[in-house]
């Protein structure tokens, strides 16, 4: 019941940032539409992105909070007008801090809608102790200052900016959670290992690089590697190149004049997805030549060992067939089988 009863819709509070969830309850809204909501910073005006019938209210475990009312055009203008005031006031927070010879920086500041608390957004190396400047962040302000410590990662999606690509940072425009990446993606692609030309606007590797970094697995999964030597119909080949964008692959073959470049679906059909190296040929040709040689004359005997080394065993004793019992044997009795005959006899 308390499934049906709920409303769940998704609201975004910055492009491209992650969606959280909260009940329409009788509130009828469509994607698209702005609501006012309770959050840990206040009430917040966000954006619904996910309707109420695009979801299903039992997948959703947790608890969620109910959406207070639909944003009039007066929150919209308030919350502009709050905007303005943070960026004046980070401005003011950055001097602060060089004045205190705090060893942070400041990358972004918001308010809630009823304006009573700013929360500043910042990166640092090490830890910092900010007691002291929240307070006097607070008594220059009049409303009280939280500060957020967040990674380099998050600092480049508040700031936002343009990539090498020419384009907006992804997680800045629709990139709404930051990938694993890992430099084995690079190599994986043929990329030169420079970090100056791996890394982004974060100082990370690019998240851009796990794209299509399937792709590249998936395409040369039944390949050999570059400088691997391989055997085909027409003799031994060496790969010297493969170029998934194109597809091709670029042999060095015995005999041959120069490299053949030949598209991976006809190198596919010619030698098959799993292509058996030199060495593995080699190794399976020796097995096959020495079982299919003629046998040169049988076996010769084995030879017989020494008298000195062969001891001989006695032989064991034949079982007695009398009613003497052997040593080490014990004679099974029956439990009053005398006692019986005995009574019998008696009666």
């Amino acid at each position: 019941m308390a499934d049906q009863q709920r409303m769940p819709v998704g609201v975004r509070f910055r492009e491209a940032g992650k969606v959280y969830y909260f009940d329409a309850r009788s509130i009828e809204l469509d994607v698209g539409n702005y609501v006012v909501v309770e959050t840990s910073h206040g009430q917040e005006v966000g954006r619904v992105v996910v309707a109420p019938g695009q979801v299903v209210a039992s997948e959703i475990k947790e608890s969620l909070k109910p959406i207070l009312r639909r944003a009039e055009p007066e929150d919209l203008e308030r919350t502009e007008e709050l905007k303005k005031r943070a960026r004046e006031q980070l401005a003011a927070a950055r001097e602060e801090a060089t004045g205190q010879s705090l060893d942070m920086r400041l990358v972004s500041g918001d308010y809630g809608l009823d304006g009573s608390q700013l929360t500043l957004y910042f990166t640092a190396d090490d830890r910092v102790d900010f007691r002291s400047f929240a307070r006097s962040l607070s008594t220059r302000f009049d409303t009280r200052v939280q500060l957020l410590q967040i990674g380099d990662r998050d600092r480049a999606k508040l700031v936002d900016g343009i990539g090498r690509c020419g384009e907006r940072l992804c997680c800045s425009s629709w990139l709404t959670s930051f990938p694993t990446v890992s430099i084995k993606m690079a190599k994986e692609q043929d990329l030169p290992l420079n970090p100056s030309k791996l890394s982004g606007a974060c100082g990370r590797l690019l998240c851009c690089l796990t794209y299509e970094y399937d792709e590249y697995r998936q395409i040369k999964g039944g390949l050999p590697k570059v400088g691997a030597r391989i055997s085909t119909p027409t003799g031994e080949a060496k790969v010297l190149k493969i170029n998934v964008s194109k597809e091709t692959i670029l042999l060095a073959i015995e005999g041959a004049t120069g490299p053949v470049e030949m598209p991976l679906t006809q190198f596919r059909l010619m030698y098959g997805t799993a292509i058996r190296p030199k060495e593995l040929t080699e190794t399976f040709e020796k097995e096959l030549f020495a079982t299919e040689a003629p046998e040169q004359g049988a076996l010769p005997p084995p030879e017989r060992p020494p008298a000195s080394a062969v001891q001989e065993v006695p032989a064991p004793a034949p079982e007695a067939t009398t009613g003497e019992q052997q040593p080490g044997r014990r004679r099974r009795r029956r439990r009053g089988g005398r006692r019986r005959r005995r009574g019998g006899g008696q009666q």
